[in-house]
């Protein structure tokens, strides 16, 4: 509720943006968006879906960069380690607020993705319909996504990106997208404010057999 600043006093803190991820129905509705027409598709997004926001309300932020893939991320992926990946750091933010929302780090085989040459493009963001879109123009179809969820401290670059009090854990998110076929074709690890980020999960149960 409350900010100490060194030499300066303590403040109350002003309410910051929350982001709600309801990421069952998330995914579904990203899913079904793929298949609109661009003039839909670019109305709204995954982050207005979160917040409540509008696409004026947001300043979005994107770099690519290609990469090879350590023991870990090709693991991840299911590649031998030193494979090309085209990695995208993206954040969005209010633009009533300097700190981004989210982080996210995207990480997809890079000969994949190069099969259209506009998804190496950053200046393409945002995309209309998302990442499940850019798979789309690849003929790709998602069937289903994982979610791991840890809490953690946040590195020294997140607090500072992220505008983190000290003592504030981030939450994060590995998510890995499978497609029809048994294919990873994208892990991305997801990194939220724990102190302003609601994960919200439904899950339908089936009913005994009577």
């Amino acid at each position: 509720m409350v900010r100490a600043e060194q030499g300066r006093g303590t403040y109350v803190r002003a309410p910051r943006q929350r982001v709600r991820r309801r990421n069952t129905e998330r995914y579904q509705w990203e899913k079904d968006r793929v298949l609109l027409d661009e003039d839909e598709r670019v109305k709204t997004g995954a982050t207005e879906h979160d917040t409540g926001l509008t696409v004026d309300d947001l300043k979005f932020h994107a770099e690519y960069s290609q990469v090879q893939a350590d023991t870990e991320m090709a693991a991840a992926l299911q590649v031998e380690p030193g494979t090309s990946l085209l990695r995208r750091v993206y954040w969005t933010s209010s633009r009533h607020e300097n700190a981004p929302l989210t982080v996210s780090y995207s990480y997809l085989p890079y000969d994949l993705v190069a099969a259209n040459p506009d998804l190496l493009d950053a200046g393409k963001e945002p995309w209309p319909g998302g990442t499940q879109h850019q798979l789309y123009t690849l003929g790709i179809e998602l069937d289903r996504i994982d979610d791991e969820i840890r809490a953690r401290p946040p590195s020294p670059d997140e607090a500072e990106l992220l505008d983190i009090d000290p003592g504030v854990s981030v939450l994060t998110v590995r998510k890995t997208s499978t497609d029809t076929t048994g294919r990873v074709v994208e892990v991305a690890d997801v990194v939220m404010p724990g102190d302003r980020t609601e994960l919200v999960y439904s899950h339908k149960l089936q009913r005994w057999k009577t």
